[in-house]
């Protein structure tokens, strides 16, 4: 009997020990799981932004290179086409884009609710032709190609043929996609081209094309590109919208002063050489990026005016300058 009970007891003994063992163990892991360096911070918002691989981006470029905010992630999306830009953009899957402004007043008339909140650049779009044209006159009968018909490119080349005394039907205006204009021109399946930069340069450098007309020639201060952001976007991210239009316009001056650095960041984002975009940078300025009333009336004017538009957005109902005057 006596063996019998000391075995009980040791066995009772061992089980004890062993319980308060594994209690101690899970208080041990449940302590060192609530000690773990856990981050109580939260995730950053991110601005989902589309842009196509052009001059007329740059801001773009050196805001998301410089880094220079804190309160959110910026994404750059690029799109191989205006359209597919349009549909991201229109649909919600970008929060903004760098984009030709018609479009977008366009998609505005349409019921898409979208704010245009700065310029891409100034100036910048060039009259590309063929060598041996000598006028707007030589151009008479011939294939001339622009981006899309909703552009500043667009109205660009209806200017210069109505200065000129000529309809526009006098010429065979024709879509082509902007990286097929230098080689198009060269190849003589065209006689002269307006577009976004650096694909201007590219003929000039190419010496198979010459400049008929600066933009300023034609249409002083034209609105072209512009930023353009999702009224949804503006409205439940406030904060986070001011101090991206605020980087936005400090990445303009830098891109002004056109040094190796902004061109090292630009490159990163466009398939260039150093000699073209050498040319392109002389022809367009990131100055002053504020949308001006009287230039988008004008604007207006014009796409009423070329059959573009019947009731394009008024300046009030597109433009949105309260996050570029905000002062940080």
């Amino acid at each position: 009997m006596k063996i019998k009970y000391s075995i009980q007891t040791k066995v009772v003994r061992s089980i004890i020990v062993w319980t308060i063992l594994i209690g101690l163990l899970a208080a041990c892991g449940g302590t060192a799981t609530t000690n773990a360096p856990v981050s109580t911070l939260p995730a950053q918002p991110k601005v989902k932004i589309g842009y196509l691989p052009i001059t007329h981006a740059a801001p773009l470029y050196i805001e998301a290179s410089t880094a220079g905010y804190s309160g959110f992630e910026l994404e750059l999306v690029k799109f191989g086409s205006w359209p597919d830009l349009m549909d991201a953009l229109n649909s919600g899957r970008i929060d903004g884009a760098s984009v030709l402004i018609e479009l977008a007043m366009k998609a505005k008339e349409q019921g898409i609710a979208l704010k245009a909140v700065a310029l891409g650049h100034k100036d910048g779009n060039v009259v590309i032709t063929a060598p041996d044209i000598e006028s707007v006159q030589d151009l008479q009968g011939k294939p001339f190609a622009i981006p899309h018909p909703y552009s500043t490119h667009n109205i660009l080349l209806y200017q210069m043929l109505k200065e000129a005394g000529m309809a526009y039907e006098d010429v065979q205006a024709i879509q082509l996609p902007p990286a097929e204009m230098p080689v198009a021109l060269a190849e003589g399946r065209i006689s002269g081209y307006v577009v976004a930069e650096p694909f201007g340069a590219k003929a000039v450098v190419m010496s198979k094309g010459k400049v008929l007309y600066q933009s300023d020639e034609l249409w002083p201060n034209s609105v072209d590109c512009a930023l353009v952001l999702r009224e949804q976007f503006i409205e439940e991210q406030r904060v986070v919208a001011e101090e991206f239009v605020h980087w936005y316009k400090e990445a303009g001056k830098l891109a002004e002063k056109n040094d190796d650095h902004v061109k090292e960041i630009l490159m990163q984002y466009m398939n260039i050489d150093q000699a073209v975009l050498d040319v392109s940078l002389q022809w367009i300025s990131y100055d002053e990026l504020k949308i001006e009333e009287a230039d988008y009336k004008i604007l207006r004017q014009y796409m009423m005016e070329m059959g573009l538009s019947e009731q394009p957005p008024t300046y009030e109902q597109f433009v949105d300058n309260t996050l570029f005057d905000k002062v940080s």
